[in-house]
């Protein structure tokens, strides 16, 4: 249980998924973080109890039983990464864009590193918004067509790219490069150790870049090694029966 002596900085600088909840509610966490989170509460007409019940909640967000995505529809799988992995990085690409921009103005002069870093931010957006537009609007529909051909006893559906291994392979591609983004970051920033001077914002922000590399490297790994392999087996199966 948070302590409510405990001033809104500090629990921000300890508990990193607290700055989503101080961000959604209008408390500062930052430049006016240093008042106890009761008086912080009671200056945005919060009740401090229910700040509390949402920092539990943030802080057991991740407390969920693991799917074994190996087993079970393809379709099902598609709808978890796209609910799951691809609303948070068009939720957390923006946000991290913000942060970068705050870091950057306030210490870039003296960080030589934070340019870099928010480039690097910056091209990985880039590359992301893209990649994920053909993934929900080519590959996965085809994909998710392919299973129902399969269930229905219905045509397979015709593509433009040939076999489904082609724009799977090109993704994959794609996926090595997101990760090679995600590596010069982590170099740039020496592992996202902040240094003695950061601000919370500065904190914030690298705790956001690290905790979207680690749910990107899960996203990754859903698709190049559970639904990529399934669905070629599910296209070479399909093309067997036929034959």
């Amino acid at each position: 249980m948070t302590s409510i002596a405990k001033t809104v900085r500090e629990i921000a600088l300890e508990q990193p998924h607290s700055i989503r909840v101080f961000e959604r509610l209008g408390i500062d966490y930052c430049c006016g973080g240093r008042k106890p989170l009761a008086e912080a509460c009671n200056e945005r007409d919060i009740p401090v109890d229910e700040v509390l019940a949402a920092l539990d909640a943030a802080a057991n967000a991740n407390e969920v039983a693991p799917v074994d995505w190996t087993k079970g529809p393809l379709g099902q799988l598609i709808t978890h990464i796209v609910a799951t992995h691809h609303a948070y990085v068009k939720r957390e690409l923006p946000r991290l864009a913000t942060l970068a921009e705050k870091v950057v103005n306030r210490h870039g002069d003296t960080q030589a590193h934070l340019p870099a870093l928010q480039h690097a931010l910056k091209q990985l957006d880039e590359e992301l918004t893209q990649h994920l537009a053909k993934e929900e609007n080519i590959l996965f529909p085809y994909i998710a067509g392919l299973e129902l051909a399969q269930t229905t006893g219905t045509t397979q559906p015709s593509s433009c790219f040939g076999t489904v291994a082609n724009p799977i392979a090109m993704t994959t591609r794609e996926h090595d490069a997101a990760g090679g983004l995600l590596a010069e970051m982590d170099r740039l920033s020496d592992h996202f150790t902040t240094p003695a001077c950061a601000c919370p914002t500065y904190h914030a922000f690298y705790d956001g870049l690290k905790e979207f590399g680690q749910d990107l490297h899960q996203h990754i790994h859903l698709e190049n090694n559970i639904l990529f392999p399934r669905a070629i087996e599910l296209e070479a199966s399909a093309v067997s029966a036929v034959a």
